[in-house]
């Protein structure tokens, strides 16, 4: 009898494991598409943190987790002030007027941030904005300290008051930089007209705006004619929303009318957008709302798809996060304390691929998914902005870019048993069963496959047990050298021993180096050698809820 309520209750029990087992099959030699490297886009409000201790080494670490060019995008570039930086404010004094009203031009503090760009070997995207205070219509206030209240509506996003002397700033500007850093340098740059026109951060009409943009091009090409320019930078996109109408009024303004600045075809190289998630809070848990920004992107796609003169146009999208706010803490907001931790990285895994997925579904070129994500100065240590770094010590997210960096080639055929269906995922998000899914890359004489455990709450959950099966291997590939890197609560992820610290403000020397040497991407486990059978290699191995791993495959070619 005992015997028989044995095996009962281990019948009742075997559903459960079995729910956990996930079976990943890749197909190295069935291409599904192409690699981009859209993950190398990182942007930030402040400005004048760029020249900062702590942004120039986070910038060279930007260039070093990529081996492809990183593109840098920031706010405030046009902006009148001091240059001391705010929460969601810079400024550079870039242009002001004499006595007489002639303009003078002061390229102190702007090529202070572009000589640290040079210096770390990133690539500007230059977004031109905000409008300085002797050109706006409503100069005052110009700044009001962060937070703004709604309502509140500052000089730097109203319209100039002499399109003229707007078009003839931003050619002198883009005249400046290509005269500093060649011409030849200044033409691979993106040129994006101001940020998200259709909300308060441009107090004019659709019309103004586009006005704005004829003339802010014009002015680009006047001193760079093979330059990259490009907008609208607008919010996301909803369906039949403000946001949506606005870009495609935009690009029907491209597309059909005659520059306000030169009565000429209107220049777009670009189209740029933003998608953001919307996180809420359910019974005390952060819920992530990956959907939105997924849905976002779908609905961008399928705008730009109206014009069948822009369907090949690189789309940026210059904002893509898991929210808005990026200077918002968790003193202020609890629930962005999940940014310190493992759930962003787990979230940014899985919009990439949706991304990717959204991509080939709408048949457009996208080259940007922006990360709008840097580091503030003089802010306690994992304070929940949303940043890559806490005074100098790596968050856990930067290392899901390190992991993207070392994928490369075409993206190649993958199942997995526990992946959530786009469709499903765009419908609902993953609120029911967790997303265990994957990415993976064949290049020469190398392969990566990207794994994660994601669900939309943050709550403890059972790790996957995954079986993952790699096939396809060139037949001279006899041996592979396997390495598995992880992101998780014990692996690449300063957080947590930050917290077995005790929480330090104020860490010693030895305790900021032991968070250095927690910091960075560590692998699962040491490199092993292992032999190919009939051109495949499997792999087992546990994934923890919110974990990330890579796992990367190189081999030689035979002499």
């Amino acid at each position: 009898m005992r015997w028989f309520i044995f095996l009962v209750m281990l019948l009742f029990l075997l559903p459960c494991g079995a729910q956990n087992q996930v079976h990943v099959k890749v197909d190295l030699a069935e291409e599904a598409g192409k690699f981009a490297p859209i993950y190398s886009w990182f942007g930030y409000d402040e400005s004048n943190y760029t020249t900062t201790k702590n942004g120039q080494a986070l910038l060279g670490e930007l260039h070093d987790l990529s081996p492809v060019p990183v593109n840098v995008r920031a706010h405030f570039l046009l902006a009148s002030g001091d240059g001391k930086p705010e929460l969601k404010w810079s400024s550079t004094n870039v242009y002001t007027e004499d006595a007489q009203g002639n303009p003078v031009y002061n390229w102190t503090i702007l090529d202070q941030i572009f000589d640290a760009y040079a210096a770390a070997h990133v690539r500007p995207m230059v977004e031109l904005g905000f409008m300085p205070k002797v050109l706006s219509t409503h100069p005052d206030p110009y700044h009001i300290p962060w937070p703004t209240k709604p309502g509140d509506m500052e000089g730097w996003s109203f319209p100039p008051k002499d399109y003229r002397r707007w078009g003839e700033l931003v050619h002198q500007v883009a005249l400046h930089m290509a005269q500093r850093y060649g011409s030849d340098t200044v033409a691979t740059w993106y040129w994006e007209v101001w940020n998200e026109p259709d909300i308060s951060y441009w107090h004019g009409t659709e019309e103004e705006y586009n006005k704005l943009y004829d003339y802010a091009v014009a002015g680009v090409r006047e001193a760079i004619p093979n330059a990259r320019v490009g907008g609208p930078a607008t919010t996301g996109p909803v369906a039949d929303g403000h946001s949506s109408q606005f870009l495609e009024a935009f690009l029907r303004h491209c597309a059909n009318d005659r520059s306000a600045a030169t009565g000429g075809a209107i220049p777009l190289d670009f189209i740029s957008f933003h998608v953001k998630g919307s996180p809420n809070i359910v019974e005390d848990r952060v819920q992530m709302g990956l959907n939105r920004e997924l849905d976002s992107a779908a609905t961008g796609f399928a705008i730009v798809r109206k014009f069948p003169q822009f369907q090949k146009l690189p789309i940026i999208l210059s904002e893509a996060d898991p929210e808005g706010c990026a200077a918002c803490s968790s003193r202020t907001y609890p629930h962005n304390a999940y940014r310190n931790g493992t759930l962003y990285p787990s979230y940014t895994a899985a919009a990439l691929k949706g991304l990717f997925e959204l991509q080939d579904r709408y048949q457009v070129n996208l080259i940007s998914v922006l990360t709008w994500a840097f580091e503030f100065e003089n802010q306690p240590y994992f304070d929940g902005f949303r940043t890559l770094s806490t005074n100098g010590i790596d968050k856990p997210v930067i290392n899901f870019f390190r992991m993207a960096g070392m994928m490369s080639g075409s993206r190649v055929k993958l199942e997995s048993s526990g992946s959530v269906p786009l469709d499903d995922i765009l419908k609902a998000g993953v609120r029911q069963q967790p997303d265990v899914d994957a990415l993976a890359t064949s290049a020469d004489c190398e392969a990566a496959v990207m794994l994660w455990n994601y669900h939309d709450d943050d709550v403890p959950g059972s790790p996957a047990e995954v079986d993952l099966s790699v096939k396809g291997f060139p037949s001279e590939a006899h041996r592979v050298l396997m390495q598995h890197y992880r992101i998780d609560d014990t692996h690449s992820n300063a957080y947590t021993v930050w917290k077995q610290m005790g929480a330090p403000q104020n860490p010693t020397p030895e305790q900021y180096a032991q968070l250095q040497a927690a910091d960075g991407l560590q692998l699962e486990n040491s490199p092993q050698w292992i032999d190919v059978n009939s051109g495949a290699v499997e792999l087992n191995f546990s994934l923890p809820r919110q974990g990330v791993s890579l796992v990367r495959f190189s081999w030689q070619r035979p002499r």
